[in-house]
């Protein structure tokens, strides 16, 4: 029972290790998207321009 106990115990306090609201990099953030500080060249020297940090340009539009 104790052992039960413990796992329960301990899974309660991980699940509070959980997303906070908050963007690690600003330019994850959608409302940054676009803005000075997350295009290139200057996202380049810190490696934070949007489309590293996502994998793709959430700017581009795409025509089918």
């Amino acid at each position: 029972m104790k052992r039960i106990s413990l796992g329960l115990g301990i899974a309660f306090l991980l699940v509070g290790c959980g997303y906070d609201g908050h963007y690690r990099y600003a330019c994850q953030d959608p409302a940054n998207w676009g803005s000075k500080e997350c295009e290139p060249p200057i996202c380049e020297v810190d490696g934070n321009c949007t489309k590293t940090l996502l994998g793709f340009d959430p700017t581009e539009t795409t025509t089918p």
